[in-house]
């Protein structure tokens, strides 16, 4: 079995310049989620996909392998991802002359996570036979019970149960996409645009290592936490 990881980047950042390569407690924010990936073993090859020289060239000095510059017409803001890992595994077969069975995409932005949540991932995503399976956490507003939207000029909540929800508590557990694992069978990335199929999996992860880096507010939370904890360490 042949399996790769993926990891994305662009140059460009609206909630915060640069930030794939900001350094984060004296290290670009990119190098952890290459060394998460090299570390875990899990995989053949490390693919960088970029459209910045100067992001190709810390991929390559952390021994991630990056030869191409991603496309324009892929490295927008309004891109779908998809399509930009798409063309990373296509890339990669042609490149290093060989079919790989499963793709692994690792989020930039995530570098909370531990080693273990990519291994635990895959395990499950092998256990159960999934075309997809994506990382989550627990939702921090429930659609069931404090999330309303606005229909025909009405307040409304955005799902209603069957029964009456009195607290969140009560309320159905929903997860959000936490923007950090993404697993694909090679096939169902090469012909489906969606995370959502009949054999789609998810890998629950906790709170405090779900951080999504958007602004430089939560670059400031991760680098404290980070300290904090010295988890720069325990990767």
């Amino acid at each position: 079995m042949n399996i790769l990881c993926t990891i994305h980047a662009r140059k460009d950042s609206e909630g915060l310049k640069n930030k794939n390569i900001k350094l984060l407690n004296s290290r670009p924010l990119i190098v952890y989620t290459i060394d998460q990936a090299i570390k875990s073993k899990l995989f053949d090859k490390v693919v960088v996909s970029t459209d910045s020289k100067k992001i190709q060239k810390i991929a390559k000095k952390n021994s991630a392998y990056s030869w191409f510059l991603r496309q324009k017409k892929l490295s927008a803001s309004s891109s779908g991802k998809i399509y930009a890992i798409r063309d990373t595994l296509i890339r990669s077969e042609i490149f290093f002359k060989k079919k790989f069975d499963i793709v692994v995409d690792l989020d930039v932005t995530s570098p909370l996570r531990k080693i273990k949540d990519i291994k635990n991932s895959f395990k499950s995503f092998i256990k159960n036979n999934f075309e997809i399976l994506f990382s989550v956490c627990e939702a921090k507003k429930n659609p069931y019970f404090n999330m309303v939207e606005i229909v025909k000029k009405r307040i409304k909540l955005v799902k209603t149960a069957n029964t009456i929800v009195k607290s969140r508590q009560e309320a159905p557990k929903v997860y959000e996409l936490n923007a950090s694992i993404y697993i694909w069978n090679r096939d169902v990335l090469l012909k489906k645009n969606t995370l959502i199929t009949k054999k789609t999996g998810i890998y629950i992860m906790p709170v405090q290592r779900s951080l999504d880096i958007d602004n430089k507010f939560d670059f400031d939370i991760v680098s404290y936490l980070m300290r904090k904890s010295k988890m720069k360490d325990k990767f």
